[in-house]
């Protein structure tokens, strides 16, 4: 896999033309939030240790072909004795262990053993899937924000520019070069700019929100995301990435194995059962055996060990009824695959298609915006001689901004539809996209290789407890922008 290209684009100072920003230097950095999310999101936290608990199945499973020793301890008071027994006893202590050691089980734990290590892949799997998609939403939430930030810049400028608009106009009509109606569509539009920006401030604290809740901590003066590494040339070549690297699709193929074995598993109820035993017993008479008399011991030691054969003759159809469950299970499982590849292959040309499309608005947008700023120039200039009426100076302010906007918006769905087409591709996770460490990235496989060849049944791991940063204490945003320059403004972000 490329794991270097997103680490060296997030160092680059310049940006594609794709992706043109306008941001305060020693601003926070699409990586940093990435990372915090890595390390703090209670969402990727939780499924790490939901994972951590599907790794001990295996162990459980194969707890059921080693060995194990049993020990027992009795005392007994005989309150009534048969009257035909002349040694009975008036009481005895017990103490005897047991060792059981299965040898053949029709190939239940054998075969509940794989399907246990098949279910763990499917669940490093889908951690995988969780980790791709706490990106994708941490990418969405970063590109939100700074779309929402230059949209609260645009509509601030535009009110700046629309109440110096009407206050030339009403001094233009106190000197009579304008009509009561110019003054009044001038005021009309400052005061839909000024409603316009109540809800992008609206709109970008609630931004700031959602990035708050999946990185922990508030945004300050984020950075320009960098180039996205690995997009394919074409369609076909992300959709066959795809199938081969997709994480969700991959967790059910597992599944469908595991489902294989359960049938197996649930076959094995109709075949024999056999298991070596040795057993030893201590019993103490406590000197009241035969009412203590001379001669007898008090105390003895017995020991005996075999082979014991179970055979299923009659079950009342259980074993069959429970392996045509399994059968039907592994066909939903079978079906599932087909329907999990259906879905990928859709997310695929899908999110290629957006990303795709928004370069193409990103391209007209700009071009709009570059006449519109020409239009707006010549239209001012030719009211400035009275050949242009107010009506149309505010028109082209208008145009101006909704071009302005529409490019906006454009860059920010370009760079999130990307990255989904690399979510779905299976190449938007940490390992991928390197911007960790290799020794701090989270591998699943380190505690299923610790797990899974222990047999103390004291071992214990440390109490649990939360690690996940709370949100309590970050203050709630606001709706300030950085300041940029006028010229950064206008042109997107």
């Amino acid at each position: 896999m490329h794991r270097t290209g997103f680490a060296k684009s997030l160092v680059l100072a310049t940006s594609t033309a794709v992706l043109a920003w306008a941001v305060p230097a020693q601003a926070d950095t699409l990586q940093e939030a990435l990372t915090q999310a890595y390390v703090n999101n209670p969402t990727l936290l939780s499924a790490r240790a939901s994972q951590r608990a599907v790794d001990e199945n295996v162990p459980i499973n194969e707890a059921q072909g080693i060995p194990s020793i049993d020990a027992t301890a009795s005392y007994v008071e005989f309150i009534k004795k048969s009257p035909n027994s002349f040694t009975a006893p008036d009481r005895t202590i017990q103490i005897g262990p047991t060792l059981t050691v299965p040898v053949y089980a029709g190939g239940a734990i054998k075969n509940s053993v794989k399907a246990a290590k098949e279910r763990v892949g499917a669940g490093q799997a889908d951690l995988r899937a969780i980790e791709s998609a706490i990106f994708s939403q941490v990418v969405a939430a970063y590109m939100d924000v700074l779309r929402a930030e230059a949209l609260v810049s645009l509509s601030a400028n535009q009110v700046d520019v629309l109440s110096v608009n009407v206050q030339a106009t009403s001094d233009r009509f106190e000197i009579g070069d304008l009509t009561r109606t110019d003054v009044a569509q001038s005021q009309s539009r400052l005061a839909l700019a000024q409603g316009d920006l109540r809800n992008a401030q609206a709109n970008l604290i609630n931004a700031r929100e959602t990035y708050i809740r999946l990185v922990g901590d508030a945004p300050t003066d984020l950075a320009p995301p960098p180039p996205l590494p690995n997009l394919p040339e074409d369609a076909d070549s992300a959709v066959d990435i795809a199938l081969a690297n997709n994480p969700d699709l991959i967790a059910d193929k597992e599944r469908a194995k595991a489902a294989g074995f359960d049938t197996e598993v649930a076959g094995a109820g109709r075949l024999p059962n056999v298991s070596l035993f040795a057993s030893a017993t201590y019993t103490d008479y406590l000197n009241t055996l035969a009412g203590g008399a001379g001669g007898i011991a008090q105390d003895e030691t017995t020991a005996r060990a075999g082979v014991q054969l179970s055979i299923p003759i009659f079950q009342g159809g259980l074993p069959a009824a429970r392996q045509r469950q399994a059968q039907a299970r592994e066909t939903a499982a079978l079906e599932q695959v087909v329907a999990t590849e259906r879905d990928v292959i859709a997310q695929v040309r899908a999110a290629w298609s957006s990303w795709r499309a928004s370069l193409a608005v990103i391209e007209s947008s700009q071009v709009a915006v570059d006449a519109a700023s020409l239009s707006l120039e010549g239209v001012r200039a030719e009211n400035s001689i009275g050949s242009r009426q107010i009506l149309d100076v505010l028109n082209a302010e208008q145009e101006l901004l909704s071009a302005r906007v529409q490019l906006v918006t454009a860059r920010r769905n370009a760079y999130v539809a990307g990255f989904s087409l690399l979510a779905a591709m299976g190449r938007a996770e940490a390992r991928d996209l390197g911007f960790i460490g290799e020794g701090l990235l989270y591998d699943p496989a380190v505690n299923y290789e610790r797990v899974r060849g222990k047999v103390w049944d004291w071992d214990r791991d440390p109490e649990p407890v939360a690690t996940a940063t709370s949100t309590v204490d970050v203050a709630a945003p606001d709706a300030s922008v950085p300041e940029v320059g006028e010229n950064e403004t206008v042109s997107g972000y």
